[in-house]
């Protein structure tokens, strides 16, 4: 039987697929989804959550949490069978879902003392469901947060003497509720010897562990903490009834270090602020910031505070830190913009349920306006200098080919389509540009204002009318686009809705230059470089060619460092390098058979200009190399602002100081 067996089982086999073939194999049907984490409403949480944190572990970057969970006491017979525990998905400030949920580990719950098995919800990743016993009382939460060791896992937000503490990344709450009725009792253990500051209030000191007053989820997640070896406290309140502070924590204590003229310019932002907005809606604002070279650099706002990460070298270098000597003046007025008064559907009752960004042009579009308006004012930059910057704005707009495709309103959808990844042609994918093209689109407004009224009124008034309610409220004030031309037209009657549809929500080729044209400026190229603006970029390893050759060398963020010597960063669509085949990541090795320097390759250019000698540059990426020719012949172009005659020059009043006397410090 054993040799006639393989026979049988064939014949088995060909009956077998016969029948499949007569019978009809069944289309795929959905399974049904398992049912949806409990929408928030707006009732009263059960007692306080106890939360510890233990941030001690500064070599391993371990964050220990633990939290005690009250149960909501139930009608008798209808207890809950579980408790849904929320990690924040959506971070206010953020405009994407960025909680860290994969940097969680350890996590072990339990009921009145007793450890149960927690799991994960099969469809939200943020949400654990945690069983309850009949009578149950107190749910305990432990888990471990491992802050980033490697840049490439995320920001670097732990060194040996510094620590960045967002508490939205050491939380859970109950599902169900609005994050305003959860109320919490937080306690921080801090490493030995280390100061802290932060917006929350302090309810007792015992050695190094810190109780606070008992706040709200959303107060909490509000509130970062930072925290070190090497801090100050500088008071920058312009009135006693403003109370303003600058809280510095810093890699060393020398840079800690601030001269007169420092402290009384960051003095004079706090109240060229004071007079702008004519409200304040903090017991008292807390910048917090960050000096490091270690800890990575970060902007982010917070209604009584901010998170302000800069260069080491921010203070005991003055003159060469212009480039990003805005970020207090933007992240101080989302106090009023963004955190007080924000977009109606950008607000949302919990941390995990989906914002929606369409206005972040006047969120952060008009906050990038006044950032750089206060900085000017409050003498932190030259009206001068300013007006560089905005040229140099204008003139990447001028040469971005993302204009022609996508409108300006679509870009605000970025930071949920590409969770803030870098991309690769920024010029014409041109993924945030709500920042910096809004600021130009609100410095239109502005002039059209001033137009309007033969310039007795400006967005200065809009900007109290607007921002500017409510003196003292911590309440959050919703607008739609309806609020923002209501009161535009209350302060200067005209056709804002119009005037927004073109530059905001239809595609607008054309880069927005009225703000200069209708300021007494226009935009001008020269073969004069800007003199302060080409040292701060060789300071950081970068060179600028993006409106000549159409690419910039090294990264320009406001930590800087390009990395390797010559690496190629933004390369503009349709330029003469995009032309010739440069592509983002190559490396300029030679100009011309000479090797790479910022100044060689300026040097041919302008050579280039006279001879009309094509530029030959040696490129390698990965480990090929390439010749590539590039007939460009234009000069370097540098951007600039220059005075037309005959015209109001509104700009600089603009920039200005204001007009009535700062309060007395």
């Amino acid at each position: 039987m054993t040799r006639f067996a393989p026979v049988l089982l064939a014949v088995s086999a060909l009956t077998l697929a016969a029948t499949a073939q007569n019978t009809p194999q069944p289309q795929p049907e959905p399974t049904p989804m398992p049912p949806a984490i409990v929408a928030p409403v707006d009732k009263p949480y059960a007692g306080p959550i106890q939360l510890s944190v233990d941030i001690t572990d500064i070599t391993d970057r371990v964050w220990k949490v633990h939290e005690d969970v009250p149960v909501e006491t139930q009608t008798k017979g209808t207890g809950a069978k579980e408790m849904v525990l929320l990690y924040p998905e959506w971070i206010p400030g953020d405009h994407e879902p960025s909680g860290p949920i994969s940097a969680l580990a350890g996590i072990v719950t339990s009921v009145d003392g007793k450890r149960v098995q927690w799991v994960r919800d099969r469809v939200n990743m943020y949400a654990f469901h945690v069983p309850l016993s009949a009578g149950a009382k107190t749910v305990g939460l432990d888990f471990d947060y491992l802050s980033p060791i490697k840049p490439s896992a995320g920001r670097i937000e732990v060194s040996d003497a510094i620590t960045d503490l967002a508490w939205n990344e050491v939380v859970m709450y109950p599902a169900g509720y609005f994050s305003r009725d959860i109320s919490f009792d937080p306690t921080l253990k801090l490493p030995s010897g280390w100061k802290y500051a932060t917006a929350l209030e302090t309810a007792s000191n015992q050695g190094d562990t810190v109780r606070f007053e008992r706040t709200t989820l959303n107060t909490l997640v509000d509130s970062p903490l930072y925290a070190g070896l090497y801090c100050s406290r500088i008071d920058l309140s312009p009135t006693p009834t403003d109370p303003v502070h600058l809280n510095i924590v810093a890699d060393k204590p020398e840079d800690l270090k601030m001269t007169p003229e420092e402290l009384q310019a960051h003095k004079n932002l706090a109240a060229e602020a004071d007079k702008l907005y004519g409200s304040h809606h903090y017991r008292h604002y807390d910048f917090l910031l960050l000096l490091s070279d270690k800890v990575g650099g970060i902007g982010l706002e917070h209604h009584q505070s901010s998170e302000d990460g800069l260069r080491t070298d921010y203070l005991t270098d003055w003159a060469g830190g212009v480039l990003s000597r805005d970020l207090l003046g933007h992240e101080y007025t989302h106090s009023w913009n963004g955190k007080f008064r924000r977009p109606a559907d950008l607000w949302t009752p919990n941390f995990n349920v989906p914002m929606r960004d369409d206005l972040l042009w006047v969120y952060e579009g008009m906050t990038q306006y006044w950032g750089n308006v206060l900085t000017a004012r409050a003498g932190m930059r030259t009206a001068e200098q300013t007006r560089d910057i905005l040229a140099s704005t204008a003139a990447g707009f001028a040469i971005s080919r993302g204009r022609d495709w996508r409108p300006l309103v679509d870009t605000t959808n970025q930071p949920i389509v590409s969770q803030r990844h870098a991309v690769s042609w920024v010029s014409y994918q041109r993924p945030e540009d709500y920042y910096t093209e809004g600021m130009l689109i609100w410095l239109d407004a502005d002039m059209k204002i001033r137009e309007l009224t033969n310039d007795q009124k400006s967005l200065d008034d809009f900007c109290k009318k607007f921002l500017g309610v409510y003196n003292g409220s911590f309440i959050t004030y919703q607008y739609t686009l309806d609020d923002v031309v209501k009161d535009l037209n209350e302060v200067a009657p005209y056709d804002w809705r119009t005037f927004l549809q073109e530059r905001v929500y239809d595609l607008h080729p054309a880069a927005p230059m009225n703000g200069f044209t209708q300021g007494g400026y226009k935009l001008v190229y020269t073969d004069k470089a800007v003199e302060w603006r080409e040292k701060e970029l060789a300071k950081r390893g970068m060179a600028d060619f993006s409106t000549s050759l159409g690419f910039s060398v090294g990264s320009f963020g406001s930590r800087g460092g390009a990395g390797e010597s010559g690496a190629i960063g933004n390369v503009f669509w349709g330029s003469p390098a995009f032309k010739a085949g440069i592509t983002p990541e190559m490396v300029l090795v030679s100009v011309n058979g000479t090797a790479y320097t910022a100044n060689v390759l300026k040097d041919a250019v302008l050579a280039a200009e006279k001879d009309k000698q094509p530029l030959q540059l040696q490129f390698r990426k990965d480990n090929r190399y390439w010749m590539v020719t590039i007939p460009y012949y234009d000069g370097m172009r540098y951007p600039s602002l220059e005075r037309v005659d005959g015209t109001t020059d509104r700009l600089d009043e603009i920039l200005a100081p204001s007009k009535s006397p700062l309060p007395a410090m």
